[in-house]
């Protein structure tokens, strides 16, 4: 069904050589409009930092159908040795979105033969998806008007599932996430006389406690939450000094938006009560939120007839999945869905060093998305 297979695997491991980070894919969107181009869309569409959309348009009235995937690469050092290995120092193509490029670049191979026969189809490639940043970039982008969607999908692959298995969920489908960042201040004093300064450490171990005070790491409850310490710092390595700077880090998350919130809120109100307790200055930073992907019901509807149609195994899952991701921001303005591709019981985790996309998925998951389409702009 995908005219080129082998085409699309070349540009996945080009892609997987040159990783490009968050805010950073300006060769690696380069590379997917060239392709692109050579499909002959309607419309390229360049949104501000590095983003990008194909348009295939029929002309008649319709569904304007946007199709998902992601530019950017993590900051992992790469420990694989095959021919295709990053050859970017610390940094790699450890989730996948390799992948998901050259699918959507599969499904607009298929396109420049098949046109829409109503509505539109838009690939939309986005970039800072690991940061919960880049999904908003676009829908900011004064560009986006042109878009307009009406319908969203996106997948995702997806370890210790089998290998090309469809993962589905209605209603939530992904966790809300923010990332903490909290500053404190203080005054430093001799090291033998603490106590004619104002040192950040109580603080920052009560608030470090309270993280686990207010986590409830059940994954089958409605009222999951999890507070997880990133990252602390604290003073200088000056033995005979009382420290009096000091920050700590946490990620949030909880099965809804509305719910995270909530968390948050309880955490910087501790945070700013210690402040205020021991005389600290306080400054809290939010930073990198996903808002919780919610998968429409006849979405879904669609998503596992097309998986029936290819004869791949169907796998509904009883709960969200715990990581955050930024498709987020468009499932929860327009209908449509998320979808979990499998790649294999024994793959390496997502984010571990030694993860790879595996070739295969690339033909499973274009048809998969074609096949959606047919629902759509087809009949």
């Amino acid at each position: 069904m995908i005219p080129d297979i082998q085409s699309l695997v070349k540009l996945r491991r080009e892609i997987h050589q040159y990783p490009e980070v968050s805010g950073e894919e300006e060769e690696t969107s380069g590379r997917i409009k060239r392709f692109l181009e050579a499909q002959n869309p309607d419309e390229i569409i360049e949104f501000q930092k590095f983003g990008l959309a194909a348009v295939f348009d029929s002309g008649e009235k319709g569904e304007s159908v946007l199709l998902r995937a992601d530019l950017d690469a993590l900051p992992i050092q790469e420990i694989n040795t095959f021919k295709h290995q990053s050859r970017i120092e610390g940094v790699s193509h450890k989730c996948g979105h390799d992948g998901h490029m050259a699918i959507l670049c599969g499904v607009a191979q298929w396109l420049g033969e098949n046109p829409p026969g109503k509505g539109r189809v838009i690939l939309f490639f986005q970039p800072a998806e690991e940061t919960g940043e880049g999904a908003q970039w676009m829908i900011d982008d004064p560009q986006f008007e042109k878009i307009k969607p009406t319908q969203v999908f996106a997948l995702h692959n997806l370890p210790r599932f089998p290998k090309h298995a469809i993962v589905y969920r209605t209603g939530i489908f992904t966790a809300a996430v923010i990332s903490m960042v909290v500053k404190f201040r203080g005054k430093t004093a001799h090291a033998g006389q603490p106590d004619r300064g104002i040192n950040p450490a109580l603080a920052i171990a009560e608030l470090l406690m309270e993280s686990d005070v207010q986590t409830h790491n059940v994954p089958e409850d409605e009222d999951f939450q999890l507070v997880t310490p990133i990252y602390c710092e604290m003073g200088k390595k000056a033995y005979g000094t009382s420290a009096a700077m000091g920050e700590v880090h946490f990620t949030l998350r909880a099965w809804n938006t509305q719910r995270m919130k909530e968390l948050a809120r309880k955490m910087e109100s501790k945070a700013r009560a210690l402040a205020k307790r021991d005389g600290l200055d306080c400054k809290v930073k939010w930073i990198q939120e996903f808002v919780s992907n919610v998968n429409g019901e006849k979405a879904i509807e669609v998503i596992t007839h097309a998986a029936k149609q290819h004869e791949l195994e169907l796998i509904e899952v009883d709960r969200p999945f715990r990581w955050g991701e930024d498709f987020g921001r468009l499932s929860s303005k327009y209908k449509g869905a998320m979808f979990g591709l499998g790649s294999g019981e024994s793959t390496p985790d997502l984010h571990n060093p030694d993860y790879d996309f595996p070739d295969e998925l690339i033909e499973t998951g274009a048809e998969m998305f074609v096949s959606i389409l047919k629902a759509f702009n087809y009949n």
